[in-house]
């Protein structure tokens, strides 16, 4: 199977293996993100002898004779028995001081709920050898709490970490390397379902439509992903009532806390702030502030950042008496085909506008860097309303905006000119407009405004 996406995680790994010095390595992120690929990929590129175990739900002697037997065949020696997993590492560090060694421990906190101070053991063990031991060790996991608390001060390995990978989702355009097939058009589309998740990519299907890809994934009884989100919140979180109604109200559109409070069935603020904060650390809820007005709590917003659960709260959650009655293809068309094309879709658009302007500003393309990016809040009291616009970066000269138009047609001078207008009269005075539009552009003689293309955003 195919390696794609993340060149900048592979290099600053192989960078970590080449030193001739210990290396300890934490990898983290949420299931699916693809690390146990990542680390696979990484050391079969140094050329390193390695030792790659996952650890498991089990005992302490299950690991240990697990990892015991893995270390005799790799390294080829008899088979060694070990009393303990300190006792296993001990000789692995050991081993490394006579040659280069990578040794991971997937899925680390498994093996840390039963083996009592395993943090204090690794950092004995790192400190012990850190002067004649040419290790490089990999801890990684996918529950993030419990991977992060490994970098947090009082922790046994606080400052012992050499690289921390925090992995996230891959962003649209090395998604789209997993259909390349696919128009423009249907990359965005499928990108607004599945996300930037590796595993949910690498089951696209490129000899079938978007359609058919979402009916067979997601989109009916027994899909393959039918069950996934669910899954995952189970995996994480003990009780999910109150988790289903904050992401139902979250895929109607509601916001504002108050908003979210009063149209879901959570029973108080207090759970209401626990509830999103662990979707929050789960990184598939964000909260944003409008970049003019960071510290205006009233102002802020909450929206599901991974595009699986947010296609699937606002479909298949919410009709499951349905899917689960009608012929897959008319659930399509009666509860998701209209609203996924015309408002769907083009909110996601606007999520892959603002990533494409991050990779122009990341790879140093533009001609004036921008600090942040984001939501611009305006009120227009005369009219007693108020809104935002969601494109927005802000540089040294000020405010640059961006409107994104997942249109069927091209965008035209006269309706360019109508949205300069509608921008001015909220009285944000951008010194730059920028337009992106699936279809292209009609003439634009006159007008001093950047303008993208699908072919743009792809890089055609």
């Amino acid at each position: 199977m195919e390696f794609l996406g993340r060149a900048d995680e592979i290099r600053n790994l192989l960078a970590s293996y080449k030193s001739d010095e210990q290396r300890t390595v934490l990898v983290y992120g949420r299931r699916r993100i693809g690390k146990s690929e990542l680390i696979k990929q990484s050391i079969r590129k140094s050329g390193i002898r390695s030792i790659y175990y996952e650890c498991k739900q089990t005992t302490e002697p299950n690991n240990v004779q697990s990892l015991s037997a893995l270390i005799s065949e790799i390294l080829g020696y008899p088979k060694l028995a070990f009393s303990s997993i300190e006792e296993t590492l001990e000789f692995l560090f050991r081993t490394a001081v006579k040659e280069k060694l990578i040794v991971a421990l997937d899925e680390y906190s498994y093996l840390r709920d039963v083996v009592k101070g395993l943090d204090s053991i690794i950092q004995s063990l790192i400190d012990k050898y850190k002067d004649s031991s040419n290790m490089k060790l990999i801890l990684s996991g996918s529950y993030v709490d419990a991977m992060m608390s490994l970098l947090a001060n009082g922790n046994p390995l606080f400052g012992r970490i050499d690289l921390t990978i925090n992995l996230k989702p891959m962003d649209y355009l090395d998604s789209a390397l997993f259909y390349p097939s696919f128009s423009n058009d249907d990359k965005v589309r499928l990108f607004s379902v599945f996300g930037g998740i590796p595993y949910y990519n690498r089951l696209i299907d490129s000899g079938k439509t978007v359609k058919e890809n979402i009916i067979d994934l997601i989109a009916s009884p027994g899909a393959r992903l039918e069950n996934e989100v669910v899954m995952y919140l189970r995996s994480e979180i003990s009780k999910i009532v109150n988790v289903n109604e904050v992401f139902e109200a979250l895929a109607s559109g509601f916001s504002k806390f108050s908003d979210i409070l009063s149209q879901s069935n959570v029973s108080s603020g207090p759970t209401l702030a626990d509830v999103l904060d662990k979707l929050i650390r789960m990184e598939v809820v964000v909260r944003e502030v409008p970049i003019n007005d960071e510290g205006n709590k009233k102002k802020a917003g909450y929206f599901i950042s991974d595009n699986m659960f947010l296609f699937y709260y606002r479909y298949v959650f919410r009709y499951p008496s349905q899917m689960n009655v009608m012929d897959p293809e008319a659930f399509f068309d009666r509860y998701i085909s209209d609203d996924f094309e015309s408002k769907y879709v083009p909110k996601r658009f606007e999520v892959i506008c603002r990533q494409y302007l991050i990779r122009q500003n990341k790879e140093g393309r533009l001609a004036e860097p921008f600090e942040r990016i984001g939501k611009y809040w305006y009120e227009l009291p005369s009219e007693h309303r108020n809104g935002e616009f969601d494109v927005v970066t802000e540089d040294r000269k000020g405010y640059a905006l961006y409107e994104a138009k997942f249109w069927k047609n091209s965008v035209n001078k006269d309706e360019i000119l109508n949205e300069i207008k509608q921008v001015s009269d909220t009285g944000l005075k951008p010194y730059k407009i920028g337009f992106f539009s699936r279809s292209g552009f009609g003439n634009l003689d006159g007008l001093d405004i950047d303008a993208f293309d699908l072919k743009d955003i792809y890089g055609e």
